[in-house]
């Protein structure tokens, strides 16, 4: 595979890599953002029933629903920080695939100039 191949390979991969992350980043500000919904319409159910029990006999249905949604979507965000954790390291990885790349690329331009050099003065 001729180095430029190689070079634009690596790029895509970094950019591919790129993607992955702020999509990722993204989907951790959504669900942290419903999240904080979530809590704001619990607090105004329990202040509109007068009741912040859980367990309470009388606790509103669409409480319990609530928390349960959102307990869902912290356990989401938790998995969400692993996930984006493991894109960057792999991202950080392709970064300085890249840059091996970019520098044998430019070690064999190098190497080409000073060849065609030589076959001009021989």
């Amino acid at each position: 595979m001729k180095r430029d191949n190689l070079v634009r390979l690596t790029r895509f991969k970094v950019l591919e890599k790129r993607r992955q992350v702020e999509q990722l980043e993204l989907m951790l500000a959504e669900f942290s953002r419903m999240a904080s919904e979530l809590d704001a319409q619990i607090g105004s159910e329990e202040k509109k029933a007068g009741i912040s029990d859980v367990n309470h006999f009388a606790y509103p249905t669409f409480a319990k629903a609530a928390r349960l949604r959102r307990d869902n979507l912290m356990n989401s965000v938790k998995d969400l920080k692993v996930q984006i954790n493991a894109a960057r390291l792999s991202l950080e990885e392709a970064e300085a695939e890249l840059s091996n790349a970019e520098k044998l690329e430019q070690r064999d331009g190098l190497r080409d100039d000073q060849d065609e050099r030589r076959s001009a003065i021989a």
